[in-house]
């Protein structure tokens, strides 16, 4: 009996030394840490210019035009925070810009603000905007897809590209957890081009993913109709009642 108490003293012990452990942790305050990225990634576009000879940014020394003179501003709230993505459009592109559950044919080149390389893609690649940090899901739709040009060996490439520069705040990138050479908290610029757009129809029900959603919001990820856990532009029975939304007369509906 007494063996069994110590057990269970040593239990109880442990419980309550591991819940203040915890107690003591301090809670990330991700509102804050998006006021101290605003004010890094303004010092960099105040320091910072592109070089239009090589395509690359260096840090002003005689007098260049700063890349704050040049970007824009785009204004993103996520989860109750507000955020800054900034964005520079070298070219606009010329077809059609995507929302943020379409697909991108891209290449790009990811750095950290101190010009460590840590992704890059020199071949076209589609990237489905609804699986990517949201500084790209937000980012690319700033842009236009450029024309397909197709050579008589059936190859191709695009004229027109849409082509920038995205700076992003921690926020909207991977926040507080560091990723291989990426330290946590770290605001993150994309030399990015974008080649064309597939508008996504994810769940294949006839009803395009980004009118699945209510339009000017972006809760696409949880937007869900019946409440079954499964959000509208995944799921084939948007309404819940055994029919699937492919097989009903979608012209007549509303769509959101």
């Amino acid at each position: 009996m007494k063996f069994k108490n110590i057990l269970f003293i040593l239990a109880v012990s442990t419980v309550i030394f591991s819940c203040s452990k915890d107690n003591d942790k301090e809670v990330f305050d991700a509102a804050k840490q998006s006021l101290e990225d605003d004010v890094i990634l303004i010092k960099y576009l105040q320091t910072h210019y592109l070089n239009e000879t090589d395509g690359g940014i260096w840090t002003i020394k005689n007098g260049e035009t700063p890349l704050m003179d040049q970007v824009e501003v785009q204004n993103i709230t996520k989860n109750d925070i507000a955020y800054k993505l900034y964005f520079l459009r070298q070219s606009e592109g010329v077809s059609i810009s995507p929302t943020r559950v379409d697909s991108v044919l891209t290449t790009y080149t990811g750095m950290l603000l101190d010009s460590t390389v840590f992704d890059s893609r020199s071949s076209m690649i589609w990237m489905p905007l609804s699986g990517v940090i949201d500084g790209w899901s937000y980012g690319f739709t700033n842009f236009k897809g450029g024309t397909k040009v197709l050579n008589a060996d059936e190859s191709f490439y695009y004229e027109n590209a849409g082509k920038g520069i995205l700076f992003i705040p921690s926020g909207l990138a991977y926040g507080n957890i560091g990723q291989s050479v990426i330290p946590s908290n770290s605001p993150l610029v994309f030399q990015i081009t974008l080649n064309d757009v597939n508008i996504a129809d994810h769940d294949n029900d006839g009803v395009l993913s980004k009118l699945e959603f209510p339009i000017g919001s972006d809760d696409y990820k949880t937007f869900d109709t019946d409440g079954d856990g499964i959000p509208n532009y995944l799921d084939t029975d948007d309404d819940g009642d055994g029919k699937l939304t492919r097989d009903e007369d979608t012209n007549n509906k509303v769509m959101y």
